[in-house]
């Protein structure tokens, strides 16, 4: 007779999680209809050559997993990595993280020479309804984000933001990124978030900025041209309609996170 144990529990329990994490990123990623393929391919194999016991098909089948393993690596290289990237910064590692040292300076990322500007320039480009788009980066490293900008390295500056993300500058339309307490580059080039959640009436820049959000830990800042209202983008959620002081707060706890 079978016997069930928490052992196997643990182990249903445990596969249950990472098919649905698998298929919440497929989903994000608009790849949903290749998971249920995937799924029916190993449903059918194990199928041959666990039950039926069918020795040429199984063999045969068994062939085409070890070699679609390597593929669906390549194919999902970006999917596989988010998925990663999620698991280590989960909120119950970050203590874990802490005891190996391996967090920031907490003083020197809340900075306010980093964060005033920042709100001070957001605030002058709402009143004036300027489109912005400004990417802080944490722990993640955005060096290929910054690859496809023009690199400024400049101190952060209130008059410098607000002169970037002028109407008739040739740097306007695309991202900032702030990084070790720079301005990096400007221009640069975002992923766009293809999350159907997102409100209709939020643009390409708050699409852009979700999307940099979910694939990275990096804060994202958005002034809207069309109403000049002030959002953030974290972790794959949106805060909008955010006042000054709001915005400072959302920085400074978010800077020391």
């Amino acid at each position: 007779m079978f016997a069930f144990g928490i052992k196997d529990f643990i182990d249903i329990f445990l596969v249950a999680l990472l098919l649905y994490y698998s298929y919440k990123v497929m989903k994000e990623s608009r790849s949903l209809n290749v998971f249920i393929g995937i799924m029916i391919f190993v449903v059918v194999w194990l199928l041959v050559s666990q039950v039926l016991e069918m020795r040429l098909l199984g063999s045969i089948m068994d062939k085409l997993v070890s070699v679609g393993v390597l593929a669906l690596i390549v194919l999902f290289q970006e999917e596989i990595r988010k998925f990663l990237y999620v698991m280590g910064g989960h909120q119950s590692v970050k203590p874990l993280m802490n005891i190996f040292n391996f967090g920031h300076d907490k003083k020197a990322e809340t900075d306010k020479s980093i964060i005033m500007p920042i709100v001070m320039s957001c605030m002058s480009m709402s009143k004036g309804r300027v489109g912005a788009l400004i990417v802080i980066e944490r722990a993640a490293p955005l060096d290929d984000i910054v690859a496809t900008g023009d690199r400024i390295d400049a101190n952060i500056n209130q008059r410098l933001i607000e002169n970037i993300f002028f109407k008739n500058s040739p740097l306007h339309d695309g991202a900032m990124v702030i990084s070790q307490k720079r301005i990096k580059a400007a221009g640069c080039i975002l992923p766009v978030s293809h999350d159907m959640d997102i409100p209709k009436e939020l643009g390409l820049r708050h699409r852009a900025a979700m999307g940099i959000s979910q694939d990275s830990d990096a804060i994202a800042v958005v002034v809207s041209e069309e109403t000049g209202r002030i959002s953030v983008a974290i972790n794959g959620q949106f805060h909008l309609r955010l006042s000054a002081e709001q915005l400072e707060k959302l920085l400074t706890d978010q800077m020391a996170a």
